[in-house]
């Protein structure tokens, strides 16, 4: 059986203490991590040295091999980033309304109910997956018979298997699909708000259109399905905390956040130096990255007394999984959602939950190896007896 993700070892500790940055390579090419929390928050703030605006390369390994669009807004910088932002607001806002919030409940409730009436499920495949796939169709406001497609391209939207070039052609011709059935049949959903958004007094490109879809599907999806691998996993192996969370559910919000800072399901993510960079002693070339590493921040002993120990009431949790700056992770709140409703449908379903089998899921680069998450899981649900 696999060690649990939220308390594996942190593999950034000593060079975190020492010198504050890691190198390692990517690609070919030395990349400095930057590993203190303040220095990654101060990096992340600073566009001007460490700038987004970079197509294809804010993601490490970067995706000039799977996409052909620059993904918005995450891959520009103010004042054209908050602009951006803004046309999609509304949708990654809908998680904090009401409508939202009793649809999630009730997917994630049923799905629950179902996972307990079988004699065991992997839980990465058979019910994150899924779970993510539909809880966002709720978020774009398109019928839930579209997740059954999402479903199929696999937990990494890119480079879930062997024909990872494929599976980023075979998500561009949805995107064109669906956003030429709005030309003729505009409607309430996320492409029909970007058929009708105008950027600086103009109609969004058909390029811009593709690449603020392109982010939605690739963004948060692998993330999401191995943060709730990982929480269940979690109440598996540490019946004690899963029994507290019963009897106090005022702290389901704080351990939610702890589970997040603890499991930092993005690693990293880069920056480009628009000119030579100093970074801690590490020389970084003009047009060279970056890495800002969320991880490593997270466990930052200078901030989180006993930063590899789970503490449900973490206060305070300064906790930046969802990135800082301006830049912050749009889908935080839908996040944030879906871990907050399993945990509670856990708590009020499910008395226990047994590990049968684990895979971990590791992050084996050239310097570090990481655990976030898991390959496969599989569990068995015991229900919570019914009284009477």
């Amino acid at each position: 059986m696999s060690s649990c993700p939220f308390s594996s070892t942190d593999p950034f500790r000593a060079k975190r203490a020492s010198d504050g940055v890691l190198v390692s390579e990517f690609q070919g090419k030395d990349i400095p991590l930057i590993l203190r929390h303040k220095d990654v928050r101060a990096a992340a703030a600073d566009w001007h040295r460490f700038s987004s605006d970079a197509p294809f390369r804010v993601p490490i390994p970067s995706e000039e091999d799977v996409r052909s669009v620059r993904q918005l807004p995450v891959e520009t910088n103010p004042p054209e980033h908050g602009e951006y932002r803004r046309i999609i607001d509304p949708f990654f806002r809908r998680p904090k309304e009401p409508e939202m919030m009793q649809q999630v409940d009730q997917l994630i409730g049923g799905m629950i109910a179902e996972a307990a009436a079988r004699p065991e499920i992997e839980i990465v495949r058979q019910f994150a997956l899924p779970l993510q796939s539909r809880a966002l169709a709720f978020l774009l406001n398109v019928p839930q018979s579209d997740a059954e497609e999402w479903i199929s391209w696999g937990i990494h939207v890119f480079r879930d298997g062997p024909n990872g070039e494929a599976k980023g052609q075979i998500l561009e011709r949805y995107i064109h699909r669906q956003l030429d059935r709005t030309l003729a049949n505009s409607g309430d959903d996320f492409y029909s708000a970007l058929h009708r958004a105008e950027f600086r007094g103009r109609k969004l490109t058909r390029e811009e259109q593709v690449g603020f879809v392109n982010l939605t599907f690739a963004g948060g999806r692998d993330t999401i399905i191995q943060t709730v691998a990982s929480l269940m996993h979690h109440l598996a192996v540490a019946p004690e905390i899963f029994a507290r969370l019963k009897a106090e559910p005022e702290l389901h919000v704080p351990a939610v956040e702890e589970f997040f800072r603890l499991l930092s399901p993005l690693t990293l993510t880069a920056r480009v130096c628009p000119a030579d960079t100093d970074v801690k002693g590490h020389l970084v070339p003009a047009d060279e990255r970056v890495a800002l590493c969320w991880a490593s921040a997270n466990r930052d002993e200078t901030v989180f007394p006993q930063p590899d120990e789970v503490q449900l009431d973490r206060k305070p949790n300064p906790h930046i999984a969802f990135g800082s700056g301006p830049h912050t992770c749009i889908g935080a709140h839908h996040a944030r959602l879906v871990a907050r409703t399993l945990l509670r449908q856990l708590c009020r379903q499910i008395e226990r939950i047994e590990v049968i089998a684990s895979e971990a899921h590791v992050e084996r680069e050239q310097t570090y190896e990481r655990t976030v998450g898991f390959a496969s899981l599989t569990v068995r649900l015991h229900p919570t007896p019914s009284e009477g």
